[in-house]
């Protein structure tokens, strides 16, 4: 009795077939359980023992795209036993395909995701890259739907080769016309990544200097030394030398002075022992040397170079201007003079 209701045949199948599916179907998902338990539970272990985030988000996703995938195998697996007809095994395909462009998809976009988020982690707070980030981010997720479905497409068995031919040319059709925003935007996009320069940042490009105020996808805003707002193009800044001020440590600084020729050669070897000792009160400068420079038109040339520690051009300036005052008082007291533009006539009188 039971070997016939066993071999009963309904809709081109027999009842121990289907018996042999479910049980196919179920062992399957018992052994994805057990599975899904203990990798679970070992993943959970290490993420609390390790402080990086990619454990946690291989955990996230074993949970949300391995898992199904592998349910995904066990209902085509038990499938696979039974005669199906050619319109039903066509929806079975169709669906199989359907749910792997989107698991795939949904991984992409993880991935897009969980790179974005650990880059700003590392980099630190910044309102307006977090903000063009989140753009970025959601630009790829578009380009990820977008290729996951065109996968789903071709598997389906839709011509799409057509589709892409038409995609490219319109692409570089789009391309040439856009060719410098296009420009802008990739420059945009290394000044983001490169980080030559911080909002804050004083820099110097060609004839412009001044502080940087915001960077957008086109243009960078600096406020000039005069109270005017600069705007240049993206491009320009990554094709020019720039010279950024902010992350100077430390300033290289030269001037030179001029003495009287009628200057006694006993004062002349006394000034670098004048000057050294004038540097070694001020605070926040290291004289570097004092050289007897050159025979000028109408001054004995000394050249002083010295460092500022930290690249504050107000403490440089307030440096310069006190050790400008201690020279001039130092030389008043020993009587040396400095020189000035002067012209000697000589009348010889036959």
């Amino acid at each position: 009795m039971m070997s016939e209701i066993l071999g009963y045949e309904f809709y081109h199948n027999r009842i121990s077939d289907y018996l042999l599916c479910l049980a196919i179907f179920a062992g399957g998902v018992f052994l994805v359980g057990i599975v899904k338990a203990l990798l679970t539970r070992r993943l959970k272990s290490r993420a609390a023992a390790t402080p990086t985030h990619l454990d946690d988000f291989v955990l996230e996703r074993i949970r949300r795209t391995g898992v199904p995938l592998a349910y995904l195998g066990v209902a085509e697996a038990s499938l696979r036993v039974l005669t199906l007809t050619p319109h039903l095994e066509r929806i079975v395909n169709v669906a199989g395909i359907v749910l792997m462009a989107i698991l795939g998809t949904l991984f992409a976009v993880a991935l897009v995701r969980f790179g974005v988020m650990e880059y700003v982690r590392k980099q630190g707070e910044d309102p307006s890259r977090d903000r063009v980030l989140k753009a970025a981010g959601s630009l790829l997720n578009i380009l990820a739907w977008g290729a996951g479905l065109l996968f789903m497409l071709d598997n389906l068995g839709f011509k799409i080769t057509t589709v892409m031919a038409g995609l490219g040319i319109g692409g570089i059709a789009v391309a040439l016309a856009a060719q410098a925003i296009l420009g802008d935007l990739f420059s945009y996009f290394t000044i983001l990544f490169d980080r030559p320069f911080e909002i804050g940042d004083y820099i110097v490009v060609g004839d412009h200097m001044g502080t940087i105020e915001r960077f957008g996808i086109k243009t960078t805003r600096i406020a000039g030394l005069g109270g005017e707002q600069i705007i240049v193009s993206n491009k320009d800044l990554t094709d020019s030398r720039v010279r950024n001020f902010k992350r100077m440590t430390k300033r290289r600084a030269v001037f030179r002075l001029g003495v009287t020729y009628q200057t006694p050669a006993e004062k002349l070897r006394e000034i670098p022992g004048i000057v050294a000792d004038i540097f070694g009160g001020i605070d926040g400068a290291t004289l570097d040397r004092v050289h007897f420079f050159s025979y000028g038109d109408f001054s004995l040339i000394y050249e002083i170079v010295y460092y500022v520690d930290g690249n504050d051009y107000t403490k440089y300036m307030d440096i310069q201007q006190a050790a400008n005052l201690r020279i001039y008082e130092e030389f008043e007291k020993r009587k040396i003079e400095f020189a000035y533009p002067t012209q000697t006539l000589y009348v010889n009188k036959a």
